[in-house]
């Protein structure tokens, strides 16, 4: 902000004021020392340091220089500047000598670019900070800001370097134009000389050639502002305050302790802390991606957890009723075996007694102890027969029972069909009634529809007879017409006296005519009216047959669909009578 000032109050400074009178031509001493835009004061030879003394000075201070960047590029700013100050005043006892040699002009050449160098350096350490300190605060300053302000300052040193300026003796820049211009006042003869020297092409330039604008580290310096772009700054610009800036660079905010750069351990463990900061931040990150992860597993997992308890449930449901299932076939097993052990035990009875009375009769009959002892082989033979027998019989049990099984599979899969088939049988027959609803509907939308036929034939022919009648009435009173005017032709040729009753009687006949037409023009109307309706009865027709064709279509299905009711009562009585002789075969076999 205090740049932007001081450049316009030095634009304004350097244009030259125009004077009434002459002035006289300053001396070649003088006009160089103008046109090196340089601040100098008039001092004594002796006082000024050698060239010899500057170069040591400066190569103690480079050997006496801190290791740290920034402090190297502090002192050489500020030695830098001294000798600038030194060469303003060797250039000041030049011109008071009548001219600087050769090796003044290198020598201030090289402190040029050293003031160059120096002012590019500081611009970068205040845009480094400048940004360091802005994005810390969220990329938003004002104007109070210490480094923005510094910023400006070195800004405004930039620009200040090389500028043309005007000089006099009593401010700070001091020069031998302002006085000499005067003498245009003394000497009106001197004018010419003074407007010559205003008017040299090299006076009308802002900057020296050898000016930080005008070289390579200009073109850097703006190169290094264009990252200040994303900064946001609130700034008052006004005249006052540009006036009252303070242009001196606080070297403080680049400048580090000494204590600061000995504690490179502290920073060192800083750093470390900091990258363990990080890392944990990292796991942690990770950690919670992790969790994330392992709760939609968890939640799966859930899911299907709740699938398989309800699994669990449908199952456990099925071995209950298995379990139930196979409780029932045990009993009807158990009833099978008892059985079975009764008549074991009968037929066990039975031997007892058989060997009961043979006893009895061997003891009676010893004689026919040779006989008895053949039937006793005979019964023997029979007693094996009737074991082999029982075995057989009690193989066919067994058979029996797993036939039993099957059946009773058989009669459940059949029970479950006649289920299914009963089912079907009850929505045919929903089916059927629905469709023998519909036709009943259709049967009486298809009587009124041909009742209302019928009345609109019967309209249709008394529209004709009432149309034919009115042809009749037409031709008639045409006729009427002709013989009337006929008449009247006749009746004007044999008397005219009559014409007025003549022609009164055609007026009156010509309103009948008018009405008569009148009436065709009605009748033509109720005709097409009349024509409309019969069409669109006949549409309407249409629309019946086609829905007869319709009801035909569905007397086919209904057809169709009780030839089908027919196949499937048979296919019903045919099972039901298939499960009768299955039932009579089973209750045969456990009768048997």
């Amino acid at each position: 902000m205090a740049a932007r000032g001081d450049c316009r109050r030095a634009g304004q400074d350097s244009e030259p004021e125009p004077k009434p009178e002459p002035e006289s031509r300053p001396e070649p001493g003088l006009q160089a020392g103008l046109e090196s835009g340089e601040e100098f004061e008039i001092v004594d030879r002796s006082q000024l340091p050698s060239p010899g003394e500057l170069r040591s000075a400066s190569r103690t201070r480079a050997a006496e220089s801190w290791s740290a960047p920034i402090l190297t590029l502090a002192r050489r700013a500020t030695g830098n500047l001294s000798a600038s100050c030194g060469s303003a005043l060797r250039a000041a006892a030049g011109l008071g000598d009548g001219g600087g040699g050769g090796g003044e002009r290198a020598a201030s050449k090289g402190q040029m670019m050293e003031e160059r160098a120096n002012l590019m350096h500081m611009m970068k350490l205040s845009i480094k900070v400048l940004l360091q300190s802005a994005l810390s605060l969220g990329r938003s300053l004002d104007a109070d800001h210490a480094p923005l302000q510094q910023f400006f300052v070195v800004m405004e040193h930039c620009l200040k370097h090389g500028l043309k300026v005007k000089k006099s003796f009593i401010g700070q820049n001091k020069s031998f134009f302002g006085p000499l211009e005067l003498v245009e006042k003394l000497c009106p003869e001197a004018s010419d000389i003074a407007t010559s020297v205003r008017n040299l092409p090299e006076l009308n330039e802002f900057y020296e050639p050898e000016a930080l604008m005008m070289e390579e580290e200009g073109m850097v310096i703006v190169g290094l502002l264009v990252g200040l772009n994303v900064l946001d700054a609130n700034l008052c610009l006004k005249g006052e305050d540009l006036d009252s800036q303070v242009g001196v660079i606080d070297f403080s905010l680049y400048l580090k302790d000494v204590q600061d750069l000995d504690s490179g351990r502290e920073h060192e463990r800083i750093t470390d802390v900091l990258d363990q900061k990080n890392y944990v931040e990292e796991l942690n990150r990770h950690l919670s991606c992790t969790v994330g992860d392992l709760q939609t597993k968890i939640d799966g997992l859930e899911k299907t957890n709740s699938k398989l308890q309800e699994e669990l449930s449908a199952a456990t449901d099925r071995i209950c009723s298995l379990q139930e299932e196979q409780q029932q076939l045990r009993e009807q097993n158990e009833l099978i075996r008892e059985r079975s052990e009764k008549s074991v035990e009968i037929t066990k009875q039975d031997t007892k007694v058989e060997l009961e009375t043979y006893k009895q009769t061997r003891q009676g009959l010893d004689e026919m102890y040779s006989d008895v002892w053949k039937q006793l082989k005979e019964e023997k033979k029979v007693r094996l027969e009737l074991e082999k027998e029982l075995e057989l019989q009690i193989g066919m049990k067994t058979e029996m029972e797993i036939a039993m099984k099957l059946l009773e599979k058989d009669t459940h899969e059949k029970q479950d069909t006649l289920v299914a088939l009963r089912q079907q049988l009850e929505e045919v027959k929903a089916i059927n009634l629905q469709m023998f609803h519909k036709v009943q509907s259709a049967e009486s939308s298809l009587q009124q529809k041909d009742e209302a036929i019928a009345s609109f034939e019967g309209k249709t022919t008394q529209v004709m007879s009432s149309m034919k009648q009115m042809e009749e009435r037409l031709q008639q009173a045409e006729r009427a017409r002709q013989g009337a005017e006929e008449r009247s032709y006749k009746l004007q040729q044999e008397l005219s006296g009559r014409v007025s009753a003549l022609q009164l009687q055609l007026s009156q006949l010509r309103d009948q005519c008018s009405g008569l037409e009148k009436e065709l023009k009605s009748e033509k109307e109720q005709r097409q009216t009349l024509q409309r309706e019969l069409q669109h009865e006949k549409d309407t027709s249409c629309l019946l047959q086609t829905e007869l064709q319709q009801v035909e279509g569905l007397k086919k299905e209904l057809r169709e669909l009780q030839d089908e009711k027919a196949e499937l009562r048979k296919v019903c009585e045919e099972q039901e009578q298939a499960l009768q002789e299955m039932g009579l075969h089973l209750s045969q076999a456990t009768h048997g």
